[in-house]
């Protein structure tokens, strides 16, 4: 569509995760100011790898309905696009699936026939070898050159998509559009870009709004509007009771972001290094001033894969003779447990163990500055981790006894500490981890997206074939 002086594209940001909850009233509210698009994130790696490694949701299914049932009787009311992007949390192709799976569901439910688009971006590690050994695939900082071991231990890897293959399916005629893993900012950016808007400003304005409410003064406040035209945009709440201000909005391009002033993007990089924030009013806050410098077309990876087991153990501790130096005595049952273990399964074991005082300094895992205070009680967290789950727990098992009974100073009464649950072995399951920190250079941006159509009324579950670019 071509540009004109008086472009300003509307995008409706209900909240910064489908799923986290929206606010009827607030969404009652973004319509009311003529939006021209619904646009929401459904996913992140925030949560660690085991979303993308399973293909599971972060949020409850419930939640994701709920959001949804909202989200699609609006899009219908307001007769624009609704688009979701990175669904199902991980984005890859099973995720995405188990999304398109409730929407029709909703969609039957209120009698509604949309027609959806559903863009995948879940990719082969055969594939990936061959780019790889083209030289098409690049390390990103600290992350080593990709081989493929790197490929063959992911059960699920996905390329994020950039704004093109939404702007190609509403060009299509989509009225909802379903994305695989995508930039948290694209699935935002796509509708003013296509709409004519300032190319910097449209990016800018979707990583303001990415998450929602966070760049106001109430984060627990979802929804926020963005306006983007041919020269800047201006970001406010759709509560009334909410404010954006220059320093709520400005503070966002450090969210997510190790540069404050220059974020990566398919296709370029957003330079907000000249950007102004003046509030309009106590309300809204007009921004100017950034720039959009284009690159070359690259696609983040992001794969992860299935590793150990793990069983836990919790203990509380309230005895004053642990607790006056809590660092000596988590080192000295640790040392005992190794032992122990070592003397029942021998040396070779292929067995990590490791203790965590939760009121101590479990979370930031630094040294306590000398003289610290004693704290009043900790939680200490027994984890074992083994090739097998039935390994795990006998590493638990045989720990028991002195995790449960190991004595303040050697040579004193065993004690017995507070431990929460019978039986106390705890099986967490298999963890994951994250393999892949890499871009992948295209020469197009629907290089490694695949479309499908899902047309017709729902009841009828007429779905197109699969149609690929």
């Amino acid at each position: 569509m071509a540009a004109t002086d008086d472009v300003c594209v509307r995008v409706l940001v209900p909240t910064g995760a489908l799923g986290f909850g929206i606010r009827s009233d607030e969404v009652d509210a973004g319509l009311a100011l003529a939006p021209h698009a619904i646009a929401v994130d459904a996913g992140s790696t925030d949560s660690g790898p085991a979303y993308l490694a399973t293909g599971r949701t972060k949020y409850a299914r419930g939640s994701i309905k709920r959001d949804l049932s909202i989200l699609i009787a609006a899009r219908r009311r307001a007769g624009i696009p609704l688009l979701i992007g990175s669904c199902g949390t991980s984005g890859c192709d099973m995720a995405v699936d188990q999304t398109l799976e409730i929407v029709l569901e909703v969609a039957r439910e209120q009698g509604d026939a949309p027609r959806i688009a559903v863009i995948y971006s879940e990719q082969s590690a055969k594939d990936l070898k061959a780019r790889n050994a083209s030289g098409m695939v690049t390390p990103l900082a600290p992350a080593a050159q990709l081989n493929d071991h790197d490929l063959d231990v992911c059960t699920h890897i996905v390329a994020l998509l950039g704004p093109e293959p939404y702007i190609e399916a509403l060009a299509s005629g989509a009225d909802i559009v379903l994305g695989g893993r995508t930039t948290d900012t694209a699935v935002l950016a796509a509708v003013p870009l296509m709409r004519g808007a300032d190319v910097a400003a449209a990016w800018h304005a979707a990583k303001v709004a990415e998450c929602g409410g966070l760049c106001t003064v109430n984060p627990t406040s979802p929804g926020v509007m963005m306006s983007v035209d041919r020269h800047g945009f201006t970001i406010e709440p759709l509560s009334a009771q909410n404010r954006c201000t220059p320093e709520t909005v400005s503070a966002h391009m450090l969210y997510e972001n190790s540069d404050p002033f220059r974020l990566v993007e398919p296709g370029g990089v957003l330079d907000v290094t000249d950007a102004e924030y003046v509030a309009i009013d106590d309300r809204r806050v007009r921004v100017t001033g950034s720039r959009w410098e284009r690159r070359p077309y690259t696609m983040k990876l992001e794969g992860a894969g299935g590793g150990p087991f793990q069983t836990i153990m919790l203990i509380g501790i309230e005895d004053p003779a642990v607790l006056v130096d809590v660092d000596s005595f988590v080192m000295r049952m640790e040392r005992a447990l190794r032992e122990r273990v070592s003397r029942t399964l021998g040396t070779d074991a292929d067995i990590d163990l490791s203790l965590r005082p939760y009121g101590w300094n479990a979370v930031s895992g630094r040294p306590v500055d000398a003289g610290a205070a004693p704290p009043r009680e900790i939680c200490l967290m027994f984890v074992a981790t083994a090739p097998t789950q039935a390994m795990a727990t006998e590493v638990a098992r045989i720990c028991n006894p002195l995790f449960f009974h190991f004595p303040a100073h050697e040579g004193s009464e065993l004690p017995s500490y507070a431990f929460p649950f019978s039986p106390a072995e705890i099986e967490r399951g298999q963890v994951f981890a994250f393999h892949l920190n890499h871009v992948v250079h295209t020469a197009s941006p629907f290089e490694l997206a695949r479309t499908r159509w899902v047309d017709g009324p729902p009841a009828l579950g007429k779905v197109a074939n699969a149609q690929a670019r």
